[in-house]
C-alpha cells in the first residue's frame, strides 16, 4: 500500500477519540458519550461508577431493555430461542447482567475495549427485536403456541394431533386440534415453503377421506411464500391469517369457530 498507515492510524485515533467523551453526572458517577444510537436516534447510554480495588463498572443502567420495551415485549427475551440468543450474546461479549442492566467491570487501562464490548452487546440485544418483525422460524412456533394458549385453555388444546383416518398418520401431525361448534378446528402454523407444502398434503388427504373438520392457517409471513405454493394450499385450506401480528383477527376467528 502507498498510504501512510502510521498517519492513517493517528488520524483515526484522533477522530475516534473525539467521538467518545466522559462527562460527570454526579459525585459518584460519570457518563460515557459515544456515537452509537438506536434506530430511532436515541443514543446508547453508558455510565461509569467506581468499584473497590480501583476497578470501574461500565453499565447501561438498564436503559437498553427499557428503551426496547417501548415497542417490544422484552419479557420474550427471557424465554425460548430469544433467551438462548441473549445468553450467547452475553457470553461472546463477556458482558454480565444484573436485573436488566448490562455491565462490564474493568480497569481504567482497559476501559476502551470494555466500551466496545458493551456497545457490541447492546447492538446485538437490539437486533433481537427483529425477530418480532421477521418472525424467524424458530420463534414463530413458540409465539404461535403462546398466543393460542392465551385464547384457549390448555386442556382444550390438542397439540400434534394424529388423525387416524390418514395413512402413515404419525408422519402427518396436525399442529393443533380445538373442539369447534360444528366440527373440530385444525390449526396449522406455517413458517416456510416446506411447511406449506406439508400442510397442503395433510389437507388433501383429509378431504380425500371426507374428514369432518374446519381449518385455520396461520402464517409467519404469507407474502414470502411462492405464489404456486400458496395457490395450492389455498385451494384445499380454510381461513387464513397472514401473520401473527393480526392478533385481533386470530382471536375473532378462533372464538367464532369454538364450541
Amino acid at each position: 500500500m502507498n498510504t501512510d498507515l502510521q498517519q492513517l492510524q493517528e488520524s483515526l485515533c484522533k477522530a475516534l477519540c473525539g467521538e467518545v467523551r466522559v462527562v460527570p453526572k454526579s459525585k459518584d458517577m460519570a457518563m460515557v458519550l459515544t456515537p452509537f444510537e438506536f434506530a430511532d436516534g436515541d443514543a446508547y447510554q453508558l455510565y461509569l461508577t467506581e468499584l473497590p480495588g480501583g476497578l470501574l463498572r461500565l453499565s447501561d443502567k438498564g436503559h437498553t431493555l427499557m428503551h426496547l420495551s417501548y415497542r417490544n415485549d422484552t419479557d420474550k427475551f427471557r424465554n425460548g430461542t430469544r433467551a438462548k440468543l441473549l445468553e450467547r450474546i452475553k457470553a461472546e461479549t463477556d458482558v454480565a447482567e444484573d436485573d436488566g442492566a448490562f455491565y462490564v467491570d474493568t480497569s481504567p487501562g482497559e476501559l476502551a475495549p470494555a466500551i466496545w464490548r458493551l456497545s457490541k452487546a447492546m447492538v446485538q440485544v437490539n437486533d433481537l427485536t427483529f425477530l418480532n418483525r421477521e418472525r424467524a422460524e424458530s420463534t414463530f412456533y413458540e409465539d404461535l403456541h403462546e398466543q393460542l394458549l392465551r385464547l384457549v385453555p390448555e386442556d382444550q388444546v390438542q397439540r400434534n394431533y394424529i388423525h387416524e383416518a390418514l395413512e402413515d398418520a404419525a408422519n402427518y401431525p396436525i399442529d393443533y386440534r380445538i373442539e369447534g361448534k360444528h366440527a373440530p378446528l385444525f390449526i396449522f402454523g406455517i413458517a416456510n415453503k416446506d411447511k406449506a407444502q406439508l400442510v397442503t398434503i395433510i389437507l388433501e388427504r383429509l378431504k380425500r377421506h371426507k374428514a369432518d373438520y374446519e381449518s385455520l392457517l396461520i402464517f409467519a409471513d404469507q407474502g414470502s411464500l411462492p405464489r404456486p405454493v400458496l395457490a395450492r394450499l389455498s385451494n384445499v385450506g380454510g381461513e387464513q391469517i397472514a401473520s401473527l401480528d393480526a392478533q385481533d383477527d386470530i382471536e375473532w376467528k378462533i372464538a367464532r369457530k369454538r364450541a
